[in-house]
């Protein structure tokens, strides 16, 4: 059963930088989208970022409010994937989570902001920005 472990979290200050990482293990190699989402006290689920890599091209997605400041990336030799977050603000205090789902072999395109398609979770690592 595919397992993703979030790792990286912490205390940033704001206008600083932090990269959290997420961990995939899985028994067989599958072509999957993998997704950035943040909960924050108060607020929605929100989805941060979504990356997948097909035919050697690479499909990445941002939400709104990070576009610009957020990247995501992933190191497939080592079945990683990175947010690096710059130009934090108060706004990006978040437990954040790691999530995939594993499309059709033959799938090549962007994955979805939105949670529902994704059945595979991580327990999620914290994130608090101070002033």
């Amino acid at each position: 059963q595919e397992q993703l472990v979030e790792s990286g979290g912490g205390s940033v200050q704001t206008g600083g930088s932090l990269r959290v990482s997420c961990a995939v293990s899985v028994a067989t190699y599958n072509t999957r989208c993998v997704a950035w989402f943040r909960l924050a006290s108060g607020k929605e689920r929100e989805g941060v970022a979504s990356i997948m890599t097909a035919g050697g091209t690479t499909y990445t997605v941002y939400g709104d409010s990070v576009k610009g400041r957020f990247t995501i990336s992933q190191d497939i030799s080592q079945n990683t994937v990175y947010l690096q977050m710059n130009r934090v603000n108060p706004d990006d205090a978040a437990m954040y989570y790691c999530a995939a789902y594993a499309t059709s072999r033959w799938f090549a395109g962007t994955c979805p902001l939105g949670p529902a398609a994704y059945d595979v979770w991580g327990q999620g690592t914290q994130v608090t920005v101070s002033s």
